[in-house]
């Protein structure tokens, strides 16, 4: 087991994104959330990666309580984010946006990190020297990960990962999230494109205003896409009482 969340409400003051989450992520698996907009799927990643406030329940990463664990610590204990939307530095380098990503690690870690990504993504060393913000969305959502992975992480968070993209960047990052699978890595996948993250996941959880409304094997979500649609509400007169 890599993550465990038990009972998990997190939330923004007093407003609760997700209400008593109970699921485990085993290692070298993809774990797939997925849910319609609005359901909770960033609120629960961004819990577990540090930036929104647990109001109840546990998570655990490899064994140790990280509920409380400052989100630095958590970056260097092996948790890496790719956050929606990207967030990259617009105005600094690819180059540079990567060495962000490895201010945890030792500088001698860093060139062998930066080397890996590469080899994942080459058409971002094409584009070392290039600002970020002139990257086109599939090659910012390529960096957007190569920064994540930067930092080294055993668990990978992956936020909409296909969101705006044309399907030739979306079929690059789906062929990498594979190669890191294949590497033994842990990864978090949101999406809001089900066949997708279908295609990778050996489990899928679906949220519906930030409640678990089914999950299961990934193979079991293959074998009835239509019923795991209509939980997210897309297909609601397929829904069964």
């Amino acid at each position: 087991m890599m993550l465990r969340a038990k009972k998990l409400t997190v939330g923004y003051g007093a407003f609760q994104a997700t209400h008593d989450l109970d699921f485990v992520i085993d290692k070298g698996s993809v774990f797939a959330l997925i849910g319609a907009n609005g359901a909770g799927k960033s609120s629960t990643i961004m819990a577990i990666a540090g930036h929104v406030a647990v109001l109840s329940g546990q998570i655990e990463f490899d064994g140790r309580d990280i509920t409380a664990l400052p989100l630095a610590e958590r970056v260097r204990v092996g948790i890496g984010l790719a956050p929606e939307g990207r967030r990259l530095f617009p105005d600094l380098t690819v180059d540079e946006n990567l060495a962000v990503g490895a201010y945890t690690q030792p500088k001698a870690a860093t060139s062998e990190s930066r080397d890996q990504v590469l080899a994942l993504f080459p058409r971002l060393g094409e584009r070392l020297g290039q600002a970020a913000g002139t990257l086109s969305g599939g090659e910012q959502q390529m960096l957007a990960v190569g920064r994540a992975l930067m930092g080294r992480p055993r668990f990978l968070m992956i936020d909409e990962v296909s969101l705006g993209l044309m399907p030739l960047a979306v079929d690059i990052c789906y062929g990498a999230i594979e190669r890191l699978k294949a590497s033994g890595m842990t990864i978090l996948l949101v999406e809001q494109s089900t066949s997708r993250a279908l295609s990778v996941a050996d489990r899928v959880m679906v949220l519906e205003s930030g409640r678990i409304v089914w999950q299961g094997s990934g193979d079991a979500a293959r074998a009835d896409p239509v019923r795991l649609e209509a939980h997210m509400g897309l297909r609601p007169q397929a829904v069964e009482n």
